[in-house]
């Protein structure tokens, strides 16, 4: 079987710590910002030249915690209840032949850093120091393509969950991460196929770990620590 090699060209620092809690895709937590920092291969400024007139960007990254020596030819999409398979290629799960993934990211910044170039952006569904193997311009005219179907997900999730803290906790983060915190539990983060009052869930954000339980249409955040 042909193969070919990629190198890492930069890797992201975000406030995801766990692939547990991150947005399903790119673009869903617009107020999630994250920064790209390059590898000491590729820190020369020029490399960004020309980049300040888009205003979003393609990456295209390694599921470096999903690599696998097998795959499968279908898969179970989250988004049908994890009871419905597929086909591996008319889906995104992480779980491919080749654990690719591409995200849309919208640019709030290009900057020079004590390391080189970064790109801070907003809307990434990456973990922390996921490898980032090439950055595309996005361009409105080839890439919003009218007309388009999205087959089982046509629509955007359109359930949210009503979230609150218990006592005292939401003065544990900042007012920007709490909100961010909050626009990413009401998306509700648990496996579709998950329903149970009484279990506690927990992920990394923003260095912190956060549990939390969901009853119905509720999620408390019991613990930040």
């Amino acid at each position: 079987m042909e193969e070919y090699n990629f190198k890492v060209i930069a890797r992201i620092e975000s406030d995801f710590t766990d692939k547990f809690g991150i947005p399903r895709q790119s673009g869903l937590l617009r107020a999630l910002k994250s920064t790209i920092r390059f590898e000491e291969d590729f820190r020369n400024p020029d490399i960004l030249r020309g980049l300040e007139g888009f205003s979003h960007l393609w990456l295209l990254w390694i599921f470096s915690e999903n690599v696998r020596d097998t795959w499968k030819p279908t898969v179970r999409p989250p988004r049908l209840g994890g009871n419905t398979r597929l086909g591996v290629f008319a889906t995104r799960s992480s779980f491919r032949p080749n654990p690719i993934a591409m995200s849309c990211v919208k640019i709030e910044e290009i900057r020079t850093g004590s390391s080189g170039p970064e790109i801070v952006v907003s809307g990434a569904d990456l973990m922390n120091g996921t490898p980032i193997v090439d950055i595309k311009p996005y361009l409105p005219y080839a890439d919003c393509i009218e007309g388009a179907t999205g087959g089982f997900a046509e629509n955007a999730p359109d359930k949210r969950l009503h979230v609150s803290f218990e006592e005292g906790l939401s003065n544990r983060l900042t007012k920007e991460k709490r909100e961010t915190l909050e626009e990413l539990l009401s998306q509700d983060p648990r496996p579709r196929y998950q329903d149970d009052p009484e279990r506690v869930y927990g992920f990394g954000f923003a260095g912190r770990e956060i549990k939390f339980k969901v009853d119905g249409n509720d999620l408390t955040v019991i613990s930040i620590s």
